[in-house]
């Protein structure tokens, strides 16, 4: 899906049928390739861990512009929404430009959707300044990071993933303290200020990101210069002297006419070659932009439009549709709990220790425990999964239930505990599509799971509004949710019911 010249981990030849060329870069599962993990790690952190903990921000939006609470949900709902959805648009650039400088590009971008965002005058600048831009830039950073760990890794990849997607478990804690602290401090003008400037060091990372094949003069359009085949030389000119010409003695008239002469020529030849070669190296630029946009272009609409065949299988459809409904069951505690702490009263406890930090924390242990258990060869990661879904289905129908410090903070580890299933998704979704559809039917569930954060916490909002309440908007998500895995549960027995209803029929016929 990904795949830009500059970021290969092997060498090919022209022809795809010799496969022994096939060389593993020196870096592979090593080497600078732990430097790479680094990098996603505190991009996971600046980006995943600074959405998760947005609900800081909402109370303090609702406090500044007294808008409703599905309005101004909307705002932390389309950054973290835009972040998912751009995936699959994001992966242009990353053809096209490479991983590096598309996570240089959208650190900056980042950075400017905060910086603005701390002008907002109302709730609807900050749909632009924040959702869009800032949601943006997170995904122009966000996906070259996954993207770029799973080149420089084979035989460790799902350790080296796991390790990396910590950050955002590490980010929500650390995020939480570090807005909590600016609000409190600064107020939230300048806590997102601030922030900005932190988010630059999305740069740094983006840096980091360094191309496995670097070096060649395809990624670097100005790199070679055209040969200029070279003139005739004052000296070269002594010793030849004028062609057709009689030999002349050394410092005769005729001699220094023709030294003059050929001088003069050689400034004509050297001016018109200087800018014909500058001529020939924007000419050469812009060729190779425009193939590589081509061809960019047609990687991208290759790996996402050429695979119609994944919306025949049923299976992955109905996951699919789990993944419409299973994000927004994790992401609205995390925006909603802060106001939820607020209308029990329990604002001094939560000081203390917020349950978003709570939920933060045990998800790493989650992702940990959850994949060990997954490779385990007496036990199938389809299970694992299902069973950790149906843990977080449950704890989000006890939440509305909690209305003290210590249950809120039980259901909130379960929360984090059974969210740790995040990590086994690619697994899954190669068991389902196959090794070679892997990156686009991936890309299409991270895109799924964009739309679900992106409608569920202005939904859980509007339900407040409606209500005065956040039990239903906890009690519907879930009953969604609930239905999501049944549709995972149904289609391998309507696949069993098909399968022998064929046999069946074939055996008639026989």
């Amino acid at each position: 899906m990904y795949t830009s010249h500059e970021d290969i981990g092997y060498d090919f030849e022209d022809d795809p049928k010799d496969k022994k060329t096939l060389k593993p870069h020196p870096n592979i599962d090593g080497g600078w390739a732990w430097m790479v993990v680094l990098s996603s790690f505190f991009v996971h952190i600046l980006i995943m861990g600074s959405q998760m903990a947005l609900g800081i921000l909402n109370v303090e939006w609702l406090e500044e512009f007294h808008q409703s609470r599905g309005l101004t949900a909307w705002v932390s709902s389309l950054s973290m929404g835009i972040t998912l959805i751009v995936g699959p648009f994001i992966g242009f650039f990353i053809n096209t430009c490479g991983c590096r400088w598309t996570a240089i590009i959208g650190g900056v971008v980042n950075s400017l959707g905060w910086v603005l965002s701390a002008y907002a005058a109302n709730v609807h600048y900050l749909f632009i300044t924040f959702g869009v831009t800032a949601g943006l830039g997170s995904g122009m950073a966000y996906l070259p990071a996954v993207v770029t760990v799973g080149r420089y890794f084979q035989k460790r990849r799902a350790l080296a993933q796991g390790l990396s997607t910590t950050g955002t478990g590490f980010g929500t804690f650390l995020m939480t303290v570090l807005l909590k602290y600016l609000c409190a401090e600064y107020g939230w003008r300048n806590a997102m200020f601030i922030q900005g400037a932190v988010s630059l060091n999305l740069c740094v990372c983006g840096a980091l990101m360094r191309p496995l094949s670097p070096g060649t003069d395809r990624s670097d359009p100005g790199g070679k210069d055209a040969r200029v085949h070279p003139t005739p030389s004052t000296e070269s000119a002594k010793a030849k002297g004028p062609p057709g010409g009689t030999e002349e003695q050394d410092g005769g008239p005729a001699a220094e006419d023709t030294l003059c002469d050929l001088q003069a020529q050689e400034c004509r030849d050297k001016g018109g070659h200087k800018k014909n070669a500058r001529a020939f190296r924007v000419l050469k630029t812009v060729s190779q932009l425009t193939l590589r946009v081509r061809k960019g272009f047609g990687d991208w609409y290759s790996g996402y439009f050429g695979t119609a065949s994944l919306f025949t299988n049923r299976m992955f459809v109905a996951f699919i549709f789990w993944a419409l409904f299973a994000y927004s069951s994790f992401v609205i505690p995390f925006i909603h709990l802060p106001e939820i702490v607020n209308l029990y009263h329990l604002s001094e406890q939560n000081d203390v220790f917020p349950l978003t930090s709570i939920i933060a924390i045990v998800h790493i242990v989650g992702k940990v425990v959850l994949g060990v258990v997954a490779d385990l060869p007496c036990i199938r990661v389809w299970n694992v999964f299902l069973m950790a879904n149906f843990t977080l289905v449950v704890s989000i129908f006890i939440l509305p239930l909690m209305h003290t410090y210590a249950g809120l903070a039980v259901t909130c580890a379960l929360i984090g505990f059974s969210s740790g299933y995040f990590s086994l998704m690619p697994v899954v979704t190669e068991d389902l599509v196959g090794i070679e559809h892997l990156a686009s039917a991936y890309g299409i569930i991270i895109c799924a799971n964009g739309i679900s954060a992106l409608l569920g916490p202005p939904f859980a909002g509007w339900i407040y509004d409606i209500t005065q309440k956040y039990d239903f908007s906890f009690y519907i998500c879930g009953l969604l949710y609930m239905v999501g895995i049944l549709f995972l549960l149904i289609q391998p027995c309507l696949r069993m019911i098909e399968q022998s209803r064929r046999k069946y029929v074939d055996g008639a016929h026989v």
